[in-house]
């Protein structure tokens, strides 16, 4: 299955012209509304041309404003919790509480619906070789990365974190072609970043991206997962766009672990038996 055409739109909305934002916009707005309009409706409430409508649809991956609106239809029925809420200054604690989970339920089901058609097999393949993981990551992502790291380690295989420019670049310096990055960023579009991977890369390294499929650190990326939540823009904490890639992450680390097999299974058990023993306080 592929993403909602409401995910679509407001994924790309920004990129569109000024005309087709003010229909992408329009759409976003009222989506019920927009169902039960005509194409000449539509125009005439975003003030352009039909043929900007039909445009728009265009960019929206249909061949036209028929195939739009069934998209939208489809993605109405879904429960109405899951289409996006803005969290508000007026919201009370209880009422924003209430947003956010809907919003990351939201996510969630956006990436079940893309996990078909995503590269676990290729990426488990490559890191099973691997001499090491590298988990990238800036910010917010940085976060994330570490998190990947302190559960892939358990398998037996040696991981490292690179969380920031410098970092980024001196690992990318000493890759070697069995080295895998792994990168994680929201957007895709930090130069260092981006730059850093371009590096690894030449050194014959294998970058398997989290991120924007249409951003520039894909192109860079060897392996690409779809990995672009929409993000509430009225919260400044980053949120939902955490939540896809820690899945997927997991996801990945439980694919490695079947791959690998007994001597994964045999880590984790140790692992799990040395924390045990950490937690009665007696010694190993």
């Amino acid at each position: 299955m592929s993403i909602s055409i409401v995910t679509r739109i407001e994924r790309q909305l920004e990129g569109l012209s000024p005309s087709e934002r003010r229909v992408g916009s329009l759409i976003l707005e009222n989506p019920r509304r927009a169902v039960d309009a005509s194409i000449m409706e539509v125009a005439t409430s975003a003030e352009v041309s039909e043929p900007t409508v039909i445009r728009f649809c265009r960019s929206m991956g249909t061949s036209g404003f028929r195939e739009f609106r069934t998209q939208l239809i489809a993605a109405l029925q879904r429960p109405e919790s899951y289409l996006h809420h803005d969290v508000d200054s007026n919201d009370t604690a209880g009422n924003a509480a209430q947003k956010v989970l809907e919003s990351s339920l939201r996510a969630l089901i956006d990436l079940r619906e893309l996990v078909s058609g995503m590269p676990f097999d290729d990426a488990v393949a490559k890191m099973a070789g691997a001499r090491q993981l590298v988990f990238v990551g800036v910010g917010a992502s940085g976060i994330v990365a570490q998190d990947a790291c302190h559960k892939f380690f358990r398998l037996g295989v040696p991981c490292t974190t690179a969380l920031d420019s410098q970092t980024i670049f001196q690992q990318a310096s000493i890759a070697r072609p069995e080295d895998i990055f792994i990168a994680i960023s929201h957007t895709g579009l930090w130069l260092d970043l981006t730059r850093g991977l371009d590096l690894a890369a030449e050194r014959g390294a294998t970058i398997i991206a989290l991120t924007d499929p249409h951003a520039p650190l894909a192109l860079t990326a060897s392996i690409v997962f779809d990995c672009h939540p929409v993000e509430d823009t009225n919260v400044f904490t980053p949120m939902t766009s955490r939540l896809a890639p820690l899945v997927l992450l997991d996801a990945l680390q439980v694919g490695l672990a079947i791959r690998l097999g007994d001597n994964a299974m045999e880590n984790l058990k140790l692992t799990k038996e040395a924390l045990a023993v950490s937690r009665e306080g007696r010694s190993i």
